[in-house]
């Protein structure tokens, strides 16, 4: 077991989120912010090692750092996933703990492994002695069932033990009998104190928060206690207010790219993309919250979602035509 990978504090990141952060959302967000940690969506181990690998795995060094997401509860097909991500170039590989949809519920992964963190373990072993990068869990506070802070202790003891030396958690339940995946993002409570508290009883590990996080100064309230935040949906629907993420978490006080020079930054890649023959509106949809909360709003993503999906119209030209409604 590789023990001795040293785990970067990545103090913002954006979460996982399926059909969000697919390589376009990423090389967008790049244009906002730099060092904020990107994931991928989840993808399953099955996935990777029967499906079309350069389609699911590849991206731009412009995303890095970058986390791809592993599901899954095989630990030999983990490692395995693990061993070609890494040879793709990935910052990390995170484990998935805490997915709770009924897809992932019917392969007996994702969340439902909150209640075996011995499993957990022996997947972490087998994915992190495949690789010298380093391998991470993302783990709910706990499941139905499986609620209490001694239980939570019990998932984070066993498997760092096994060698984990960062968790991402969220700071809510997953609910497996009666809740969707919607409803286990606001329905079960916020326990931010549970993840607190974690941090200061396992100091040695690298603990980030997860769930309700909408602002930047609220990340940074939470910084005080973790060592790290990660925001989600907010992430998506209001992009832009990444643009302060760099000087206001990392310190970096660089000039902040105006919407502009975003849009202007994102038309030769969405150029090339259709050279390549993928269709451009697959990059547009993920920017139609750039100006969210901004005069002008309604207007742009009313004309990107009346146009993106006509193959008649260049997506490139069609975000410059955008640009002029906002003048």
């Amino acid at each position: 077991m590789n023990n001795n990978i040293e785990v970067e504090k990545y103090k913002l990141s954006i979460a996982p989120m399926l059909d969000w952060t697919d390589r376009h959302y990423r090389y967008f967000m790049r244009q906002i912010t730099k060092h904020t940690l990107l994931y991928t969506e989840m993808i399953t181990s099955n996935a990777i090692l029967n499906g079309d690998k350069k389609k699911l795995l590849d991206f731009s060094d412009i995303e890095k750092p970058l986390v791809l997401q592993l599901g899954g509860d095989n630990p030999k097909h983990l490692a395995e996933c693990s061993k070609i991500a890494e040879n793709y170039g990935y910052t990390e590989i995170n484990l998935n703990i805490g997915c709770p949809s009924p897809r992932v519920q019917n392969g007996n992964f994702g969340a439902c492994l909150m209640s075996t963190p011995d499993v957990v373990a022996r997947c972490f072993e087998e994915m992190q002695n495949a690789v010298s990068i380093p391998v991470t869990v993302k783990n709910r506070i706990g499941i139905d069932g499986k609620e209490s802070y001694e239980d939570l202790v019990n998932f984070i003891q066993t498997v760092s033990n096994a060698g984990c030396k960062k968790f991402i958690v969220h700071s809510r339940i997953a609910v497996l009998k009666g809740l969707g995946p919607k409803e286990n993002r606001s329905i079960p409570p916020l326990k931010y104190d549970f993840v607190y508290r974690l941090k200061s009883e396992f100091p040695h590990l690298i603990i980030e928060i997860n769930g309700g996080i909408k602002t930047l100064d609220s990340a940074l309230e939470h910084l005080k206690y973790t060592d790290g935040v990660m925001i989600g949906r907010q992430a998506y629907e209001e992009p832009y207010m990444f643009s302060l993420a760099d000087s206001l978490i990392f310190g970096d006080n660089k000039n902040i790219p105006t919407r502009k020079e975003i849009i202007e930054n994102m038309i030769p890649y969405i150029e090339k993309c259709e050279k390549d023959g993928m269709m451009g509106r697959y990059v547009l949809i993920h920017m139609l919250g750039l100006f969210a909360n901004q005069k002008g709003s309604k207007a742009w993503k009313r004309f990107l979602s009346e146009n993106m999906h006509n193959k008649a119209k260049d997506a490139s030209k069609l975000l410059s035509e955008a640009l002029q409604l906002l003048r």
